[in-house]
């Protein structure tokens, strides 16, 4: 059993797809504090201006607040922004029509909280890219203690064998705890190869939006190294 665990993202790249096509068990870690302009509600799409950001606003309160509890904020008609703004990058692209009423019906079906939304617009995605990974919060494993001690308590509940892990998180993990509960530890390699872009220069890290809308039902083929 390889198990992944990542925090909960706004429609995120492809990298995130392809790390989540790995293993056998998906894991979104939203019990954790809540980080302010971070990818939990943005990411980037391609425009004719260059990268630009696509956000939900949410209630922020505090550096307490975590993510699962964290709102989304309906005080404006930011889904309607959102979506005339992907309207505006995408409506030349091969699969623009293909997706866009979809992602429109995910997007305007109101959503209490961010986490919420992200695994909704992650379902959608994982099925249009015939990705069937079993997906569950950490919330539903209450673990305990910090970073790589947390990570131990969820994998063990779920009788993990391997944990893979993003490369990033080389910086804190403890790979002596991981070792000592009879996990082992790998790193996601992400080498993607290029795929037909709108305004060039090419760009991997943006929205997985953009794989889509430009290659349809090819884009499983371009989430492997």
């Amino acid at each position: 059993m390889k198990v992944g665990i990542i925090q909960s993202n706004f429609l995120p790249w492809r990298g995130y797809f392809d790390f989540i096509r790995e293993v056998d068990l998906f894991i979104i870690h939203d019990d954790l504090q809540y980080t302010k302009g971070d990818w939990r509600n943005r990411n980037k799409i391609k425009t004719a201006r260059g990268l630009e950001w696509i956000t939900v606003p949410v209630n922020y309160k505090n550096t307490s607040q975590i993510i699962e509890q964290t709102t989304i904020d309906y005080s404006s008609r930011w889904a309607l922004k959102i979506l005339n703004r992907i309207k505006e990058a995408y409506r030349a692209a091969p699969y623009f029509e293909t997706y866009f009423a979809q992602l429109t019906d995910l997007l305007i079906e109101p959503t209490a909280t961010i986490s919420d939304l992200n695994l909704r617009l992650l379902r959608w995605a994982c099925s249009r890219l015939e990705i069937n990974t079993p997906i569950k919060f950490s919330r539903e494993f209450h673990p305990q203690g910090a970073k790589t001690e947390r990570l131990v308590g969820i994998l063990k509940q779920v009788d993990a064998a391997v944990y893979l892990s993003g490369p990033a998180a080389q910086s804190y993990l403890v790979p002596e705890l991981l070792e000592s509960a009879g996990i082992r530890l790998e790193y996601k390699k992400y080498n993607h190869p290029e795929y037909p872009q709108l305004y060039p220069p090419f760009e991997s890290y943006v929205s997985i939006i953009d794989l889509l809308f430009m290659t349809g039902e090819d884009a499983r083929n371009y989430l492997y190294p």
